[in-house]
């Protein structure tokens, strides 16, 4: 099946399940919305779950709202080191975060001007670690209600809750504050390795159609 994503940074289970079971268009002629997983993700920290958030550069005054693709990271403050920095500490003792580490470090290493161009780049590097293809396909004008796709863009909204019967699995922090939910892939990815990939395909996606 078809169906329109928004690229997210981190992408969580729901989306992660979402692009693995069916063939992606992204969504890249919106306008940028805040408060959405575009520039957050949620990990399992000893202090529970944990949003990293991505600094960006705002338009103000008269332009007002711009396009998703020209919203440019700020990166005069260092969050790409902070981001893994903490990366590091929560999963350092989990069981396939070293196996993973060369790989993913290029995310917080190289530089880019825009948030667009970094998650499309990030999501390809995620998916490398589970021997996934991505399909390079994306929206070439902006519609509203569109046809022939199944429209998956509310996945980005991080204020909407989404009941996602996700099966449980372990943890670091699981006997501290017991199994959290819908976390970036890269949670699924350090505790069970590997086996993401079936874990990925058997994610049930009732949630699409709630």
């Amino acid at each position: 099946m078809d169906v329109l994503l928004h690229p997210t940074y981190l992408p969580n289970i729901a989306t992660f399940a979402t692009l693995f079971q069916n063939t992606i268009i992204w969504e890249v002629c919106d306008n940028y919305q805040k408060q959405t997983y575009r520039n957050r993700a949620f990990i399992c920290t000893d202090q529970g779950k944990f949003m990293l958030n991505i600094p960006i550069k705002h338009v103000g005054g008269k332009e007002g709202r711009q396009k998703y693709k020209e919203v440019k990271l700020d990166n005069d403050y260092r969050w790409q080191r902070q981001h893994w920095r903490t990366l590091q500490t929560a999963y350092r003792t989990s069981p396939f975060f070293e196996y993973y580490e060369d790989e993913l470090a290029p995310i917080f290493m190289n530089k880019y001007k825009y948030l667009l161009d970094f998650n499309l780049n990030t999501i390809d590097i995620i998916a490398g670690c589970l021997q996934l293809q991505v399909n390079k396909r994306y929206t070439d004008h902006y519609d509203l209600n569109p046809q022939g796709v199944f429209d998956a863009r509310f996945l980005v909204n991080a204020k909407k809750t989404i009941d996602i019967n996700q099966k449980s699995y372990m943890q670091v922090f699981n006997t501290r504050h017991g199994f959290i939910e819908n976390c970036s892939v890269l949670d699924l990815l350090f505790n069970e390795g590997p086996a993401s990939l079936d874990y990925l395909m058997n994610q049930n996606l009732d949630f699409l159609n709630a």
